[in-house]
């Protein structure tokens, strides 16, 4: 195990993500954690290299939705798979001082006991987070996440959610840190001469019944139809086939081809980076979207819809007391909701100007831990002893034991090179296709005979 990496040689951060918006989360959040943001970087004391690697999955991204994610700092080229346990053993190998675990929170929770359990002389620093807007298993996913170092909060409001829970269980509440959405940013809104651009910010799994999103596409369609010299869009986050952080078994490019009387010419389905499309919306609607998070920012115009309920289950219930609750039947009269101050400051929007702030308590926390002479053993809430019913079944997933230790005939390091690694990498690819076609295309069709 090489030691922990001096003040002359490079800081080296892995990031570790599961599907493509937790790795843009997590690269950007390493980025702003130890260069500052792309606008105002922070004075390096030496030079960083961020490693990315992708937790083998049914959500890990394929190229073309890595490529869409925009610039994160990383080369995608240079971007790997692996299984947790590989994971393990590059971290044990390669030395880095700083890791970001861009994770569901059950695989995070795998993680941090598969760290504890290599016991190496100098550990690296563990951050961990949200990719947006927490709605929904706020304990669950937060005791999850418990045992990092840092445990970022993208708000003040989520900061105060997040030690609430903590300190409720008698859990240690001192990795909560607030910060913001790292992918904030882009200029701000100005409307342009001749152009009118409303985009529709679609999720993969909210809602989720066919009767539901066929009924908020025809509507958006009608939006378009009733507004001729109108640009609608409806932004799509993946291609039928394609998973990200959660699974869309009804996508809306198969419901538009059903649509009766198809699709007028000033409506279009786009795909690509989120932040070029802002760079033309005038209009921004969506049920929960964290684009909503990513357009205020902008100060774009921004309506929640609430025509099917304002509920949890959606997670439209988030922006209760924004402001920015709204139907159709309003927008297609030409209304536009307007944003509550205090609401928009306790988000982490950072509409006022404090983005480039935001991240100074998170870096100094980070800086800190790596200046400690040695970091404590990592303390989960979750043990054996206290969670034996739930751990073991979180961490057999990853094929790990009780102990955090690889199960017996777990993957081990990959072979490089040679015939016996162009076979074995043969094989693992065939494999990995084969899942993800039964996950993605055949699981799904199952599940919805079995409603029939």
């Amino acid at each position: 195990m090489p030691p922990r990496t001096s003040k002359t040689t490079a800081l080296r951060v892995a990031v570790l993500a599961d599907s493509d918006t937790r790795w843009k989360w997590g690269a950007l959040t390493a980025r702003r954690l130890t260069t500052g943001s792309p606008d105002a970087p922070r004075a390096a004391e030496r030079p960083v290299e961020i490693s990315g690697l992708l937790l083998r999955g049914r959500a890990t991204p394929t190229a073309r939705q890595l490529a869409e994610v925009g610039d994160v700092g990383v080369d995608t080229g240079r971007v790997r798979e692996v299984t947790a346990v590989e994971f393990l053993h590059t971290v044990r190998d390669e030395g880095y001082d700083v890791v970001v675990l861009a994770l569901v929170g059950g695989a995070v929770q795998a993680m941090l006991h598969g760290l504890a359990a290599l016991r190496l002389p100098a550990r690296p620093v563990v951050v961990t987070g949200y990719v947006g807007v927490v709605y929904e298993k706020l304990a669950d996913g937060l005791l999850l996440r418990h045992g990092a170092d840092v445990v970022l909060a993208n708000s003040r409001h989520d900061a105060e959610r997040f030690r609430a829970v903590y300190e409720g269980v008698g859990a240690d509440a001192s990795a909560v840190t607030e910060a913001a959405l790292p992918f904030l940013g882009g200029a701000p809104h100005r409307p342009q001469e001749g152009r009118d651009t409303v985009v529709f910010a679609a999720q993969p799994s909210v809602p989720a019944s066919r009767a539901d999103r066929t009924y908020l596409l025809r509507r958006l369609v009608e939006h378009a139809r009733l507004h001729p010299n109108r640009e609608v869009l409806l932004k799509l986050r993946s291609k039928p086939g394609e998973h990200t952080t959660h699974i869309e078994e009804l996508p809306y490019q198969r419901l538009a081809e059903k649509l009766p009387g198809g699709l007028p010419p000033n409506f279009r389905l786009v795909y690509g980076h989120m932040g070029e499309v802002l760079d033309r919306t005038d209009l921004l609607v969506t049920v929960s979207s964290t684009a909503a998070l990513e357009s205020l920012h902008r100060r774009i115009p921004t309506a929640i819809l609430s025509d099917l309920g304002v509920r949890e289950a959606l997670g439209n219930h988030h922006f209760i007391g924004s402001g920015l609750l709204t139907s159709w039947d309003r927008l297609d009269g030409g209304s536009h909701p307007e944003p509550d101050e205090t609401w928009l400051a306790g988000q982490g929007v950072a509409a006022d100007g404090t983005y480039d702030t935001a991240y100074e308590t998170a870096r100094a926390r980070v800086d800190a831990l790596l200046a400690a002479s040695r970091l404590p053993d990592l303390a989960p809430y979750y043990t054996p002893a206290t969670a034996s019913g739930y751990l073991p079944g979180i961490l057999a997933r990853h094929h790990l034991a009780p102990d955090g230790h690889p199960l017996p005939g777990a993957a081990a390091p990959r072979e490089t090179g040679g015939v016996r690694g162009a076979v074995r990498d043969a094989v693992r690819g065939a494999a990995r296709g084969a899942y993800r076609q039964g996950v993605q295309r055949v699981a799904p069709v199952i599940r919805r005979m079995g409603e029939l």
